[in-house]
């Protein structure tokens, strides 16, 4: 299957797809598909035998820049479960935003034998905040290298963040479910439960 997206149509256009759904899929060490479950395929538009044994970076878009993958990498191989927004891209060159929760599977015996990512649809609003630290982000590196990239993206997040990716996107994403959560919960003084998946539960939590 040709995964360069470089090579590939590719449509200003969002794919419309059910957004209460969970898009799931699991990876060897290599990021190389094992799985994949029907949400999936319905908004990535590939059916399950085209994926599966395929990289991941089949759904890449090419508005994304490197270094977030490269953050991304580093944290799994180190066994550190990890968040992300992503822009991907379907066989037909149409996009949708996600915010991902990626986790390590292991052996019984403590190895790591691939990654679970799970991912819902992002609001509008944190597109609109994240979008333009992207663009910045593949600007440079497409002008001045992947190094340069890497060297500003450290430096946004410690200048102007004051956190590291991760934080930065889970924040983002909790201000905006914040922002919904009904007023007599606000009131009550309650707040969006974090940890493993908390993004998908709409469900809140005493302090």
């Amino acid at each position: 299957m040709e995964n360069k997206t470089e090579e590939r149509l590719v449509l200003n256009e969002e794919i419309k797809w059910d957004k209460t759904k969970t898009i799931v899929s699991k990876t060897d060490t290599y990021g190389s598909i094992l799985y994949t479950n029907d949400a999936f395929c319905e908004t990535s538009e590939y059916s399950k035998v085209e994926l599966i044994g395929e990289p991941h970076n089949v759904i890449r878009h090419p508005d994304m820049p490197k270094v977030t993958f490269k953050v991304l990498w580093q944290a799994l191989k180190k066994g550190e479960n990890f968040h992300a927004i992503v822009k991907n891209l379907t066989k037909t060159g149409k996009y949708y935003w996600v915010i991902t929760d990626f986790t390590i599977d292991k052996t019984p015996e403590g190895k790591i034998k691939g990654y679970t990512g799970r991912r819902k649809a992002v609001p509008d609003s944190v597109v609109e905040k994240i979008a333009p630290f992207y663009q910045t982000l593949l600007e440079i590196e497409q002008q001045k290298g992947e190094e340069a990239s890497e060297l500003y993206f450290e430096a946004y997040l410690n200048e102007e963040i004051g956190k590291n990716y991760n934080d930065f996107v889970v924040d983002l994403f909790e201000d905006e479910l914040k922002k919904q959560q009904p007023e007599k919960e606000k009131e009550k003084g309650l707040k969006i439960k974090k940890g493993l998946n908390w993004f998908f539960f709409s469900k809140y939590e005493g302090e």
